[in-house]
């Protein structure tokens, strides 16, 4: 096991794409560190970096203290499982396995002492004389994943391994991934651009956008105190809402309700006319739920309501609004960064299941100002967890 140092790395191509730019992350021995991002952020482009598919333009790449940038992928010491398997058709299942130990030329007994382990902790012990084409998706997954741990790599390099499986078996298989991280304690990089599974597998998360890391933080930080609008936009599901409101003192006027800011965002906030407000869709209730006490606490607002989605557990319901005349920079390319989820003029509103709201009905909403996120309109900065300035 190793840890995996980035430092400043740049990737250009030939016709002048930058690809990846002025990255650096630390990722500690034994951490399960995801990358994610939308398609073509560069995670993918940055992970065939580390394991050397991919030439360095510029930076270093350090793995357990000693430089990569040079040395071929064999040279390494990764193991990688890649989203389509890579598996032999024509080998069993206990042969693609040992494949990395036939090419080291190790003793009979070694290969099967390792196969008959790597298999036992991935449940194939049964499979290994099966071909790959008589086995279920995830137990082609499972074979790849057998693969890498034979090797007794230093670490395990992940390019969106259950991008080819239906959401139960992705599910079944997240969890069989992290626990055999947990039990192996190697140094894990896992590439997708599901950012479920992004929240559910990493010990940290590093989300890219447009080649640049945007925040390297715990799932919990990531989405409690995102630092800009994309990482708030893409963190959530369904997305945070983003509301553009207008000041005036210390009041604020939304498209659809006005309140007094709460006293600890008005520092953020500053003079400025015009903020983009953030409010994430579990973060409103029904008024026809909330005891008396609650409901002095917060906000309450009417709505008309387009649609609800019923979903057994919780209900989204979508609350048209219309948006101010008002230019907001840089909102356009968040949302088309964010596949035009998220910024849209509607308030998508996360229900529990008691609430009786229908489609075409008029409903009273509560939240909870205090728990708005403010940007800036200009830079999609999140003033709510920027530094407070110290005052004289």
């Amino acid at each position: 096991m190793a840890d995996i140092s980035i430092q400043h790395l740049v990737k250009t191509y030939g016709d002048g794409f930058l690809a990846v730019d002025d990255v650096s992350l630390d990722i500690a021995d034994g951490e399960f560190m995801i990358l994610v991002g939308p398609s073509g952020c560069g995670k993918s482009t940055l992970l065939r970096m580390i394991v050397g598919l991919e030439d360095i333009t510029s930076g270093e790449l350090l793995i357990g203290g000693e430089r990569m940038n040079d040395k071929a992928p064999r040279d390494r010491n990764l193991a990688m499982v890649f989203q389509n398997y890579a598996l032999y058709p024509h080998l069993s299942v206990f042969e693609n396995i040992a494949f990395p130990l036939r090419l080291k030329k190790l003793p009979d007994a070694e290969v099967d002492e390792k196969v008959r382990r790597a298999a036992e902790t991935l449940e194939l012990t049964e499979h290994l004389d099966r071909k790959p084409g008589n086995l279920s998706g995830g137990q082609r997954q499972r074979v790849a994943m057998g693969r890498a741990i034979v090797r007794d790599a230093d670490a395990f390099l992940f390019d969106e391994p259950l991008s080819n499986l239906d959401a139960k078996l992705r599910g079944q298989m997240r969890t069989e991934i992290l626990r055999m991280q947990r039990r192996l304690g190697i140094t894990t990089v896992y590439v997708t651009h599901d950012q479920t599974e992004a929240m559910t597998l990493g010990d940290r998360v590093a989300l890219l956008r447009k080649g640049e890391l945007q925040q390297v933080a715990s799932p919990r930080e990531l989405y409690e105190h995102p630092v800009n609008m994309f990482v708030a936009g893409f963190i959530g599901s369904p997305p945070m809402n983003f509301v553009p409101a207008r000041m005036e003192g210390d009041r604020m006027h939304l498209p659809f309700v006005s309140f007094d800011v709460p006293p600890e965002l008005r520092v953020p906030i500053g003079g400025r006319e015009w903020v983009m407000v953030g409010i994430r869709p579990e973060r409103f209730e029904d008024v026809a739920l909330l005891d008396s006490d609650k409901l002095t606490a917060g906000v309450e607002f009417e709505g008309r309501v387009d649609v609800v989605e019923w979903l057994g557990n919780e209900q989204y319901a979508y609350l048209p609004y219309e948006r101010p005349d008002v230019a907001i920079e840089g909102l356009e390319a968040v949302q088309q960064d964010l596949g035009g989820e998220g910024v849209e003029d509607q308030v998508v509103v996360a229900l529990d299941p008691a609430s009786r709201i229908d489609d075409s009905s008029t409903a009273r909403i509560w939240f909870d100002p205090a728990r708005l996120h403010v940007f800036d309109v200009r830079t999609g900065e999140n003033l709510t967890t920027a530094p407070v300035p110290a005052t004289t």
